[in-house]
């Protein structure tokens, strides 16, 4: 084993936190916090720039997500692991970060001692999830080797995300004001409408909101 520390990047878009993460980890051995980023575009920059073993990564920042980032972390730079550190608990979020390639997925209220854990488990290529999150990835295996459920019933193969895409796409949003409300980049959204035209069909929005309406698959305007 290297007795080199293990260079992380920071991503978060909130700078108390942020600065918090960048104070914690800077006093944990074998540890070095090489840079911070407010956003993903800036992560993957730094991990580039740095040749990262680890990024500490949000999921939700403005501009692009952590999971656009890690997405182009893993083609960029596969050598660096993703750990992702979150307030989210939800199915979406947990799956959806895991499925772009992070190693490992953390909530805020994970101590100093599980970060450093999941730092180094990252660095060494294994995967460590918080137990809420190692629950949810159970329930959602258990629910797929179940047999048909909600998911199982999206017609032409659409993913439960795309399906949440299109709903809004009839609600009439755009992808800016889709992006926002799923908390997600406009390049992500951009992404799952295309799956969405491919999978439906469609040649545009117009006849999207057409399939979304003949499959019931609209949300009820709040």
């Amino acid at each position: 084993m290297s007795d080199a520390p293990i260079t992380v990047i920071v991503a978060d878009d909130q700078r108390v936190i942020r600065d918090g993460l960048v104070t914690i980890l800077g006093a944990l051995d074998g540890i070095r916090v090489a840079a911070a980023a407010q956003d993903g575009a800036e992560a993957v920059a730094l991990a580039v720039e740095h040749e990262a073993d680890v990024v500490l990564m949000d999921l939700h920042m403005p501009g692009t997500d952590g999971i656009e980032a890690t997405r182009r972390l893993r083609e960029q730079l596969p050598s660096t692991a993703v750990v992702v550190l979150t307030t989210y608990t939800d199915d979406d979020s947990i799956l959806a970060a895991l499925e772009a390639g992070a190693i490992g997925y953390l909530t805020k209220n994970a101590s100093a001692a599980d970060i450093h854990r999941g730092i180094a488990a990252a660095a060494a290529g294994h995967t460590i999830l918080d137990p809420a999150a190692a629950a949810r990835v159970m329930r959602a295996a258990r629910r797929q080797d179940a047999g048909p459920g909600p998911a199982d019933t999206l017609p032409d193969g659409l993913t439960g995300r795309e399906a949440q895409v299109l709903a809004l796409i009839a609600q009439g949003l755009s992808n800016t004001e889709i992006a926002a409300k799923l908390y997600l980049s406009r390049s992500t959204v951009k992404t799952h409408i295309n799956q969405i035209f491919a999978k439906t069909g469609s040649r545009d929005r117009s006849q999207a909101i057409v399939y979304a309406h003949r499959h019931a698959l609209t949300a009820p305007e709040r």
